[in-house]
């Protein structure tokens, strides 16, 4: 069922190889029902055993078109596994090799404080459409689908902004501060119409005349990984290696991608790395599993991360393979753990948000 994988996908090394034999056994096993989908960041030994490999828009459109897939096993971190049996058919289940693996960034948008944030929007003159990052629990996801939003990811926040003000005269951007900003700067919105919503209640996040005037209202949310990386970091390098060409996650804060030769999606720093000559240098700000990765691939040019400080995400790391051993012994023996299920009433609306991106990326 899933086809060949990617030849330039690594080897598990260091992975005990009885482990990695017994796991490839129960895939063989599973085969034609069984569909191993991977985020860039988890580590090699677990991209070695994906059947797709990608960024969390590419796993969402896999997760999506792969209907023939009974099993779905998700090697990323919650707010993954939950768009994925948002998006697949009832009959489908999805598993996580730990279930405890979540996304900080996806936690700092609670619930309730989005519907205080919306009300004062709601009572604000014109039209505010709600998007969300696709690094967002379910319930935020269906919040936006109720209120005629899309979410979006790294790769096409752009498009879904674009499409958002051909209908609305204001965005309410969730969760992820650096990502709006970084977007409404390259759309061409001046900062004065940006804002950032203060969800304790100081500084001007509260100030109808400021909340008015402003065309992007964005929530204070961040990556706890990509927030590690400074604009000192990318000045370090400058003067150290002139040469080099700096790329970085559009998580990263407004200043570090300002410093920056290029920004973009986890999918856009893979190609550029891979479709720069040999002999090139590439500083790279992102998460560490994916820059290592990166450099080991391309041994004709230096690939090397903006810091190794803090730039291991520690969720994704929760992906080992005993714990994927253990889905799949348990599906193999008619015993499966506990699929992640998103409550009806929470899916559909968070569908209709998904399938709008879906559409607009198309």
């Amino acid at each position: 069922m899933a086809g060949p994988r990617d030849a330039h996908q690594p080897a598990a090394a260091g992975a005990p190889p009885e482990l990695l034999e017994s796991i490839r056994r129960l895939q063989d096993r599973l085969a034609g029902r069984l569909l191993i989908l991977a985020h860039h960041y988890v580590q090699d030994e677990i991209v070695a055993l994906a059947d797709v490999v990608g960024d969390s828009l590419k796993l969402a459109q896999a997760a999506a078109s792969r209907r023939d897939a009974e099993w779905i096993v998700l090697c990323g971190v919650r707010f993954m596994a939950e768009s994925a049996d948002i998006l697949t058919a009832p009959e489908q289940a999805v598993f996580m090799p730990d279930a405890g693996a979540g996304c900080s960034m996806a936690d700092m948008a609670d619930p309730a404080a989005v519907a205080r944030c919306w009300d004062e929007l709601a009572a604000l003159p014109g039209r505010t459409l709600p998007v969300t990052y696709i690094n967002s629990a379910a319930e935020i996801k269906a919040f936006v689908g109720r209120h005629g939003g899309c979410v979006c990811t790294s790769s096409n926040a752009p498009h879904v902004m674009r499409w958002a003000f051909g209908q609305a005269d204001r965005i309410l951007f969730l969760p992820d501060q650096h990502l709006g900003r970084n977007t409404a700067h390259a759309q061409g919105i001046p900062p004065g119409e940006v804002l950032l919503w203060s969800a304790d209640g100081r500084g001007n996040g509260h100030d109808p005349a400021r909340l008015a005037a402003a065309r992007i209202v964005l929530w204070p949310g961040h990556c706890c990984v990509h927030q590690m990386f400074k604009r000192s970091h990318v000045t370090h390098f400058r003067r150290r290696a002139p040469e080099a060409r700096i790329v970085v996650h559009p998580e990263c804060a407004f200043e570090v991608v300002q410093a920056a030769d290029l920004a973009g999606s986890t999918e856009f720093i893979i190609r550029a790395v891979r479709e720069a000559p040999p002999g090139s240098h590439w500083v790279v700000g992102t998460e560490l599993n994916l820059v290592d990765r990166l450099a080991a691939r391309h041994t004709d040019r230096r690939v090397e991360p903006l810091t190794r400080f803090g730039a291991h995400c520690g969720s994704m790391r929760r992906n080992r393979l005993p714990a994927l051993r253990a889905v799949l012994e348990g599906l193999a023996a008619g015993a499966p753990p506990e699929p992640v299920v998103v409550p009806a009433a929470v899916a559909a609306p968070a569908r209709l948000a998904l399938e709008r991106m879906l559409a607009v990326t198309a």
